[in-house]
């Protein structure tokens, strides 16, 4: 199931523009464009978090926090503001907000922040992931392919783990490297290439069918 995603925000180009990004990252979006509606929609939508602009007529951001804190909302809220004082930010936080991002933001930061958020909301991982006979279990870290064991080293595990968390989803290079190898990193930029060959070479050692698909121009993902 996509996570759900509240967006409260008056200013109609960047909502469009926000929603439009999250759409290409594949959440369902419900967009609100003043304060009242979007207390209603999260009544509605039930979202699993809520991009809040802070200064909007009527109703403030900081204000419907406060309300949706109020009702027993728990799921995560990120203020979207110009407001950048370190009294302005304590208040925010104070409201209930989880984070805020400074206006003008880049689009990239909003969704890592949302990815973030996301993540440490989720119900315990399960062990073991499965697609088609392609088994992995993350308690032991074993791979098997049907009645074949796979070794792999400790951070071919990691991506194909992430790829098996992600089925049929088409995932960009950039969101690979910030889940898999770390938001900051600045090794190779083949690094990705290389290691989804290797991944490919062990996975296929006995003529199985690939599962590992490239989406050229884009990045990756792994189907039937």
């Amino acid at each position: 199931m996509k996570p759900k995603i509240l967006l409260i925000e008056d200013e109609e180009k960047l909502a469009k523009f926000v929603e439009m990004e999250l759409g290409y990252e594949d959440y369902d979006v419900t967009v609100a464009n003043d304060g009242l509606s979007g207390l209603m929609a999260a009544r509605d939508a039930e979202p699993n978090l809520v991009l809040l602009d802070w200064m909007m007529p009527g109703l403030s951001g900081v204000e419907v926090c406060r309300r949706l804190r109020a009702t027993g909302f728990k799921e995560p809220i990120i203020l979207m503001t110009a407001k950048d004082d370190v009294a302005d930010r304590v208040a925010g936080l104070d409201a209930g907000a989880d984070d805020y991002v400074v206006k003008p933001f880049s689009i990239e930061e909003l969704l890592a922040r949302v990815r973030a958020h996301l993540r440490r909301n989720q119900p315990q991982e399960i062990d073991t992931l499965q697609f088609q006979n392609l088994v992995l279990n993350r308690k032991t870290r074993e791979i098997k392919r049907g009645d074949r064991s796979i070794e792999l080293t400790a951070k071919e595990f990691d991506l194909l783990d992430y790829l098996m968390n992600h089925p049929r989803q088409v995932l960009t290079r950039d969101r690979i490297l910030e889940e898999v190898w770390g938001y900051d990193f600045m090794g190779d930029s083949n690094i990705i290439e290389v290691y989804i060959r290797y991944l490919r070479l062990k996975l296929e050692a006995e003529g199985e069918k690939r599962l590992i698909q490239t989406v050229r121009g884009v990045g990756y993902v792994l189907k039937d």
